[in-house]
């Protein structure tokens, strides 16, 4: 059994599985595939050939604890799936966010409000992606990763697996932090290693390879590799490297 609002039109082409629930105001293209025990948000927009994996939550409104530090003054703007986006299953995502055409959204993702994802992205298994994030085209965010609010990721970065982005230098101990939070800037084509450690406010120029593992506490050079705690200029990027 589905539970629809009457305001939804569905297309023939949609195919659903069981124990659904689309709230009021949803749109809903062609050719979209939804598993089981989804549930889609009032006020969605799906594009055409959207697929959306068993248990996903779509179109969420978010609910700020009273100690949150980004607040709201109200209900988000709908979120918006391009065409062709795909889902994976139990990913959620929220209200206020706008995803690309043909993007990856893998199994157990979160991407929060006030996030904008470009074109042809990849989001990994367990990656979160909070709010006020923008990210290019073409960028893949491998699994586990965490994207911290206010990060900005240009076209064509490369964040390997278990890599974390952060914003608060005064680690939610002075009211002075609300002024000064700052994510990172990973500038274009740029290559983050797994389980790196980007400090706030810092700027990865393009072309940057940070090797595995690195801590990264100054802003780099376009076009080298850094290299350790902290991380270090070792040498240029390979030509054949680069974009």
């Amino acid at each position: 059994m589905n539970v629809i609002n009457n305001s939804v039109q569905l297309d023939e082409s949609v195919v659903m599985g069981h124990f659904n629930v689309i709230e009021e105001g949803v749109q809903m293209g062609k050719n979209v595939s939804i598993g089981h025990h989804v549930t889609i948000c009032a006020g969605t927009i799906v594009g055409d050939g959207v697929r959306i994996g068993d248990g996903a939550v779509i179109g969420k409104q978010p609910t700020p604890g009273k100690t949150s530090t980004v607040k709201l003054s109200g209900s988000m703007q709908p979120l918006e799936l391009g065409a062709h986006v795909t889902i994976g299953s139990n990913a959620v995502l929220y209200a206020g966010a706008k995803i690309g055409q043909s993007t990856l959204i893998a199994d157990l993702a979160s991407v929060r409000e006030n996030v904008e994802i470009g074109d042809e992205c990849i989001v990994g298994r367990g990656v979160t992606v909070e709010n006020h994030v923008k990210i290019g085209m073409r960028v893949k965010i491998q699994s586990n990763s965490y994207i911290t609010a206010y990060t900005e990721l240009e076209d064509f970065v490369f964040i390997a697996p278990c890599v974390t982005t952060t914003n608060d230098n005064f680690m939610g101990r002075t009211e002075e932090r609300f002024d000064k939070i700052k994510g990172a800037t990973v500038k274009k084509g740029a290559r983050v290693g797994g389980a790196s450690i980007i400090l706030p406010g810092i700027t990865v120029a393009e072309e940057t390879f940070v090797a595995a593992g690195a801590l990264v506490t100054k802003d780099t050079e376009a076009e080298t590799v850094v290299k350790g705690i902290p991380a270090k200029y070792l040498r240029p990027v390979d030509k054949r490297e680069l974009l």
